[in-house]
């Protein structure tokens, strides 16, 4: 029985490299500009990846880096691992921005707050289906994801519950300014190694949505 396999062919990037080496993405009419640093290819080793056979013929064990997908897209072991982590590191943002919702003083945090909720489940859904079409696992035991990029510890995590008013508007701010910046690191990994192109894209444009989103709570002033 034949199967697809092939080399990662790494493509353009789905971004233009600005000054001090960062992905810019634009669009028109918005005032977003954000950037996705571009980092080096990780060296996340190739995910070993288990292909069903025919009724009757055995599966094989690969590299992630030696298959397609379903839809004849290419991917590799930094898209891999890029998407089982932001699920999590998604999830940590969306519980920080449901916090703010009963506990943030000004409303014009809570209304942020809001926003990053609401961009950011349906990315973990869409993250999700990635893997799922992948016959990839959701996560990888080998990640520790304590020490991603960002990544809030559970002591600020629990401080950051036990606050409201004004305290817990300048500590939202803090946490939430350094996750999102951990991410666009993250999404630079991605866009510089990865090989699939639609992830790459999407990976710029969470970039450009969070770099957008720290400029904001920048604007906030808050006391």
């Amino acid at each position: 029985m034949s199967r697809q396999r092939t080399l990662t062919l790494i493509t353009a990037a789905a971004v233009v490299l600005g000054a001090g080496g960062a992905a810019v993405a634009a669009r028109s009419g918005d005032d977003r500009s954000a950037a996705a640093p571009r980092a080096a290819a990780s060296s996340v080793p190739p995910q070993r990846v288990v292909l069903p056979g025919k009724p009757g013929d055995p599966a094989v064990v690969t590299d992630s880096d030696e298959v397609r997908a379903p839809d004849g897209a290419t991917f590799n072991s930094i898209d891999t691992a890029f998407v089982q982590m932001m699920i999590v590191h998604h999830g940590q943002a969306i519980e920080m921005a449901g916090l703010a919702a009963g506990r943030a003083g000004d409303p014009r945090l809570r209304a942020l707050a809001s926003r990053i909720g609401a961009a950011q489940a349906p990315e973990v859904t869409w993250m999700r289906a990635w893997l799922r079409d992948r016959r990839l696992p959701a996560s990888d035991p080998a990640h520790d994801h304590r020490t991603m990029p960002g990544m809030q510890s559970d002591a600020d995590m629990a401080v950051l519950a036990g606050l409201t008013g004004a305290a817990f508007d300048r500590k939202f701010v803090t946490m939430m300014s350094a996750h999102h910046r951990g991410a666009i690191q993250m999404a630079g990994d991605v866009v510089g190694g990865g090989s699939d192109q639609q992830l790459r894209e999407m990976a710029n444009e969470m970039a450009v949505e969070q770099g957008s989103e720290i400029r904001r709570m920048e604007q906030l002033r808050l006391p």
